[in-house]
């Protein structure tokens, strides 16, 4: 029977302590996991080609690395979140300054571009468009590491069924008649599949933003 969603997933803070320790690789793999996917994508979005977004998430925690040290986690000075911005974007304004000025006007790169009149520019990193691009890719990058956190401890069958019905947009009776199961049983995994993760990103949204 799987645990109850506050097991399955450490505390930010106490990883963020853990980060302390250079030799504990585990737990940097972990921290690794969790963020590059923002980072990255953020860098992405900003205008970055995909070597430079890749130095932009290498440099980005190097830069955690180096400040882990002296770092003090205290949600009531500052958001983890907010700091990990912070550290993104002087690492995206690194990137561009070496590029040159040229780099201010270019293009977003097509698998990054967005529906609005000012695609065909990169976000100044310094705006509050980056912000809000964070914001968005953070509640992202939190779904994604939820989910990765809740499906080794579902049953394979239950996450499959509720794969087909929530992302794949199978009609119930389609979904009950694939497995072999009910269709009750199909509202039944995706309710309890969705508290969990529900579960998860309450924990992470109190521990990191």
């Amino acid at each position: 029977m799987p645990r109850h969603a506050d097991q399955l997933i450490p505390t930010r803070a106490t990883l963020i302590d853990r980060l302390k320790d250079w030799q504990d690789q585990s737990t940097w793999q972990e921290f690794f996991d969790t963020y590059w996917k923002l980072i990255y994508g953020v860098a992405r979005k900003a205008g970055l080609t995909d070597a430079e977004a890749q130095d932009v998430v290498q440099e980005t925690m190097f830069s955690v690395a180096r400040h882990m040290p002296t770092f003090k986690y205290d949600p009531a000075i500052g958001s983890f979140k907010a700091w990990l911005l912070n550290m993104t974007r002087w690492r995206i304004i690194d990137q561009l300054r070496s590029c040159g000025p040229l780099a201010l006007h270019r293009p977003l790169s097509s698998g990054a571009a967005t529906a609005t009149a000012t695609a065909d520019k990169v976000i100044d990193p310094v705006s509050e468009r980056l912000d809000e691009l964070w914001d968005a890719e953070w509640e992202s990058n939190l779904l994604e590491a939820a989910l990765a956190k809740v499906k080794p401890h579902l049953d394979p069958q239950k996450y499959q069924i509720f794969d087909f019905y929530v992302n794949k947009d199978w009609a119930p009776e389609k979904v009950a008649k694939a497995f072999g199961v009910s269709v009750d049983q199909v509202y039944m995994a995706k309710h309890r599949v969705t508290e969990m993760i529900k579960e998860e990103i309450k924990r992470l949204e109190k521990e990191i933003t």
